[in-house]
């Protein structure tokens, strides 16, 4: 049975619009029988006259005096029955325009189609990752300056925003698998992730106002603004030592080794420019007095210093994982070839065909004696050598221990990290895509995902592959801009400012979408003027993300 709710007009509604009507129709013929009865009953009282001079006199004045209330009354009642009628249709059509209980629902509203809700999620995902990373950025300060205690509710809040997004992340990875396959269960699972973001944002946009007060930047930016150049100082210093570092990477190993930090010292280079040009802004500001403008370029500078430290310290890290690596291969070697004898030698327990292990033992034979002949021919990538032997072993199916596993392990961990690194620095441009992936191969690596480390390699390179597909497609449209700017190209693309105004506004900063791109700080001499208008959390249209979801 369909419920009157999605009828339109119950059956009740229409009731009562007879039972009016009937209403309406016995009081007219009321009124009526009430005007013709002192008509029919004149002819029939009238006394017939004996001599009709007389009687004619006496008659007609008092015909005429009875029959003017007999005619009003009735007049009254058919008049006063026609208002009462018109007065309660007009009732009940204002009442079924307006009305909002059970009784006439008014047509809603056109649900959200599915690519709508796909592209809302989107759009959530890349706002709370963005969110996230932007308040690790000056967390990280902030912690510098007051210590770990004093800086304990805002960590609790970022790592609260990372398990929502996290969740949001996976379930977008099962919606996008097929998971549920009904279309009800799938619209759920889209409003869970916008649920998720949202969630994730308001935590930290919950902790963004005591931040302030705990900084309190508008009273002075003296203290902030000396972590902000001696961090700055030791990433000079650390820039030009990885410049030297990844000229070593192309000497020592080949050139496929140091491909995964190709131009980090080139961007770091950038950001410091940057983050040298509103440091100086940063001062000025300061000492005219302006300092809703020296906290904008303060951190706008600290954005700029926290990404060159990012893209610096991959290629120190990638340096350290190489080195790592290039011990490890021997053993792995070993470990590989002993894995390799135990599947010769148990074959008949495994899953696979006889023919299917025979094919898999000989490509792992291949696989070892190749590693083995590219360390004695010369430079050669550890990392992927690694890489080779733990997945050729992980195909026999035997389980991996000792040395093999160790080597899967590093090869994850390193490719994990050069994926979060690019994301992190180029998230202006990135899409949600390329994140959720991400996201998937940092959960599988984590040892409540399963530890699958081969997945976690696969997954983390995938990352890499669509978020530098997404910077090819996005470009940069700010070039021109450079020479008015300093740094503004890469800064908007490494999503340091949220717009591409030269005067470094918004800055990017801690809090969710309501607060993280907050151009000033709360001013008491400023509390009489009008409030500026809202800036937007993201870019306008046309911006850094447009298109990217």
């Amino acid at each position: 049975m369909t419920s009157s709710l999605f009828r339109g007009r119950p059956r009740c509604a229409t009731a009562h619009i007879r039972v009016r009507v009937a209403h309406a129709v016995v009081g007219a013929f009321a009124g009526a029988g009430w005007l013709l009865l002192p008509v029919m009953t004149a002819g029939g009282d009238t006394p017939v006259p004996a001599s009709p001079q007389p009687v004619a006199g006496a008659a007609a004045p008092h015909q005429d005096e009875t029959s003017t209330p007999d005619l009003v009354l009735p007049l009254v009642a058919v008049g006063a029955a026609g208002v009462l009628a018109g007065y309660g249709y007009l009732r009940r059509t204002r009442r079924a325009r307006t009305r909002t209980t059970p009784g006439v629902v008014p047509a809603a509203p056109p649900a959200a189609t599915p690519l709508e809700s796909e592209r809302q999620a989107r759009a959530a995902l890349v706002l709370a990752d963005d969110c996230v990373r932007g308040s690790e950025e000056e967390l990280s300060f902030v912690r510098e300056l007051f210590g770990e205690q004093r800086t304990e509710p805002f960590i609790r809040a970022l790592l609260a925003a990372r398990t929502e997004l996290s969740a949001a992340f996976a379930i977008w990875r099962r919606y996008e698998a097929g998971v549920p396959g009904d279309a009800g269960a799938g619209r759920q699972a889209l409003v869970g992730v916008i649920g998720r973001c949202a969630e994730a944002g308001r935590r930290l946009d919950a902790e963004a106002a005591e931040l302030d007060q705990l900084r309190a930047l508008e009273q002075g930016v003296g203290e902030a603004l000396a972590v902000a150049e001696r961090r700055f100082r030791e990433l000079t210093a650390r820039t030009a030592a990885a410049q030297h570092t990844a000229a070593g990477l192309r000497e020592w190993y080949a050139l496929s080794a140091g491909a995964a930090v190709a131009g980090h010292v080139e961007q770091a280079k950038d950001r410091l420019v940057f983050a040298t040009s509103r440091l100086n802004e940063t001062r000025q500001a300061a000492d005219s007095g302006d300092m809703a403008r020296a906290v904008r370029q303060l951190r706008a500078a600290e954005g700029g210093v926290f990404q060159a430290g990012v893209l610096v310290g991959g290629v120190e890290r990638l340096a350290a994982e190489l080195a790592e690596a290039a011990a490890l291969v021997p053993a792995a070697l070993t470990g590989g070839e002993a894995e390799i004898a135990e599947a010769r030698k148990n074959g008949g327990r495994t899953s696979l065909a006889t023919g299917e292990l025979h094919a898999r033992l000989a490509h792992a034979d291949g696989v070892l004696a190749a590693v083995r002949a590219e360390l004695t021919r010369g430079p050669y990538d550890p990392l992927d050598a690694l890489r080779r032997v733990a997945r050729a072993v992980e195909r026999l199916e035997v389980g991996r221990s000792g040395a093999v596993a160790a080597a899967a392990l590093l090869v994850a961990r390193g490719q994990v990290g050069v994926a979060e690194d690019f994301v992190a620095v180029h998230r202006g441009a990135v899409g949600a895509e390329a994140r959720a992936v991400l996201a998937e191969a940092v959960r599988v690596l984590e040892p409540a995902g399963g530890g699958r480390a081969d997945e976690a390699d696969r997954l983390a390179g995938q990352a890499r592959d669509l978020a530098e597909r997404d910077v090819r497609a996005h470009g940069s449209p700010w070039a021109e801009a450079a020479g008015q700017a300093v740094g503004l190209p890469g800064a908007v693309l490494g999503g340091i400012l949220l717009t591409e105004e030269p005067e470094a506004g918004p800055p990017v900063s801690f809090g969710g979408p309501g607060t993280r791109g907050r151009r000033r700080l709360p001013e008491p001499a400023e509390a009489a003027e009008p409030a500026e208008p809202a800036e937007p959390a993201g870019p306008p249209p046309g911006g850094p993300r447009a298109g990217r979801d």
